[in-house]
């Protein structure tokens, strides 16, 4: 019996290696649903490079469970309807592994179809990689177990913005201009609720909401916002919508500051170029002059696309994946889903970790200022000569905030 029971556990060690080998070398395929078109395209066409970039830089040796990644992007033209479409197209192909960033209404779509699909197709199921969409009901009151969000969420972001805001006596008056989806209604929501529990003294002077990628002209948003008397604007605007606003903003010479979310992100350097100095921020999970791994990556990225790389949640993805993965010992989204709650790594920046509660990436967070660029931060986005310099660091702690998800595994 003691022989037998010695030749089970033997042959169980050596089936459970055998396993974990048979996974060295497997294809990982993720597709991503996003634009590469219209106003928004150049943000998911840099995305597009980071992604392949680093499914090169992680792929074999580069992870620990040793599979390949490949990539691509399906253009959804950021339309709910075409992503859906887009989907179907993925799945069809078997793929099991899902990204979208651009737009909180198509992730809310497809995190609903995804769940949908899963519960359908028992042994076909997909996971969805979440790398820019920040709508706080994406891991709260419509959290699924098979979303997982690489970036900090709206509420996180806003916690952290504020904070930063409470100590700045000379911002008194405040507009607060966004677009007309649910990013954008969150930031205006936070922003009102995070101002009136730190700073009760400061006025919302004014706000507006606006077409999502559709406006050409900001000319008018800015005479409204001059009008109002604000010193301040905070808006979650990203791609064209901020570029095109700030562009408007330097011509018809508003001379406030902006708290912005994505100023880092193509063609808003560009528009700002040598104006905003001291007066534009941003807040984010990474800069352009983090140091380190960081450094090297972005050097790279550009001598290779002639680009600049900001979306850092991506190659977290790829070291969440492979750590996931290896600790699985499969590529299964079933068993990788479960072995990434509560997964922690570490990062470029420190440790990171995925809190299980709602699949919720916990993260540093900064605050940076648009200045120019030399020194300890020599890094210029679009050849502008300036950057953005970093002045305040929020541990994980600081900027988490509390989630009402209420999580249905499977079984």
């Amino acid at each position: 019996m003691k022989l037998a029971s010695k030749l089970l556990v033997g042959s169980l060690v050596a089936m459970a290696a055998n396993w974990a080998v048979a996974q060295q070398g497997q294809v990982v395929k993720i597709v991503r649903i996003d634009p590469l078109t219209g106003l928004l395209g150049p943000v998911g066409v840099n995305q597009d490079k980071s992604y392949k970039y680093f499914a090169e830089k992680f792929s074999g040796k580069g992870n620990p469970a040793g599979v390949i990644f490949e990539f691509e992007t399906i253009d959804n033209k950021l339309s709910p309807t075409e992503s859906l479409n887009a989907l179907k197209a993925a799945l069809d192909k078997g793929v099991r592994y899902i990204a979208q960033g651009n737009g909180s209404s198509v992730a809310l779509a497809l995190s609903d179809a995804i769940s949908k699909h899963n519960e359908r197709n028992p042994g076909k199921e997909v996971l969805y990689l979440n790398d820019s969409a920040v709508d706080p009901d994406l891991t709260g009151s419509k959290c699924s177990y098979w979303h997982f969000r690489f970036d900090a969420d709206t509420s996180m972001k806003m916690e952290a913005m504020s904070s930063f805001i409470k100590d700045m006596p000379e911002v008194k008056k405040v507009f607060l201009l966004n677009q007309n989806y649910s990013h954008g209604h969150q930031v205006v929501k936070f922003a009102k609720e995070t101002l009136a529990r730190k700073r009760p003294d400061i006025q919302v002077v004014g706000e507006d909401l606006h077409p999502l990628g559709q406006v050409r002209d900001f000319a008018p948003y800015i005479a409204k916002i001059k009008a109002s008397g604000a010193d301040t604007v905070i808006t979650g605007n990203w791609g064209s919508d901020l570029a095109l606003l700030i562009k408007a903003a330097n011509e018809g010479g508003y001379n406030g500051r902006f708290f912005t979310y994505y100023t880092g992100v193509t063609g808003t350097p560009s528009a700002l170029g040598k104006n905003g100095e001291g007066r534009v921020y941003q807040v984010g999970y990474a800069h352009y002059n983090m140091g380190g791994q960081m450094d090297k990556w972005m050097s790279e990225f550009k001598a290779k696309y002639n680009d600049d790389f900001y979306t850092g949640s991506i190659p977290r993805i790829y070291q969440v994946l492979g750590a996931a993965m290896a600790k699985a010992k499969s590529t299964d989204p079933v068993k990788v889903a479960a072995a990434m709650e509560g997964l922690k790594v570490d990062s470029f920046n420190g440790e990171i970790e995925v809190r299980k509660s709602d699949h919720q990436l916990q993260q540093p967070l900064y605050i940076t200022v648009w200045q120019k660029a030399g020194g300890k931060y020599p890094y210029s986005p679009e050849n502008t000569g300036m950057t953005l310099v970093p002045v305040k660091e929020y541990a994980n702690y600081v900027s988490s905030t509390p989630t009402s998800c209420q999580m249905k595994r499977p079984g």
